[in-house]
């Protein structure tokens, strides 16, 4: 069995776990009993949170929806149709008809930048985050 220290990727706490894995497969997890915030606790979300790993129905590459069905497409082009749709809804009908939604699963950092971006690219204030749903 293979112990890896990681931070679970659930919430912005900040609680940390090893994923207990063997013959190179993640068959479960064991909570870090000197993190100082979850003193070797978890939630359900925490005790779970390998189980995504290797599901079969894991995305492992962007999908854009082609002629109304969804295919698999790289990294440039996602983020380049990404882009274009995104700047054609600012152009057509103002930036107040645009509203972004982050996450709790990403840093303060990332979430930050995600606002600037809303903000400052896209000039809306319309920026709300999960923990509020």
């Amino acid at each position: 069995m293979v112990r890896t220290p990681t931070v679970c990727p659930f919430c912005g706490c900040g609680c940390s776990f090893y994923l207990v894995s063997q013959n190179e497969r993640v068959v479960g997890i064991e909570p870090s009993i000197a993190n100082p915030v979850n003193k070797g606790m978890l939630c359900v979300k925490g005790w779970n949170a390998y189980e995504f790993i290797h599901s079969p129905d894991r995305l492992t590459a962007p999908l854009i929806r082609k002629h109304g069905a969804l295919v698999e497409s790289t990294w440039d082009e996602a983020l380049k149709t990404v882009s274009e749709r995104l700047t054609d809804i600012k152009s057509r009908y103002g930036p107040r008809s645009m509203a972004f939604l982050s996450s709790a699963k990403v840093t303060n950092e990332e979430n930050y930048l995600f606002m600037k971006m809303a903000r400052a690219a896209f000039g809306t204030n319309n920026v709300d985050h999960c923990a509020r749903l």
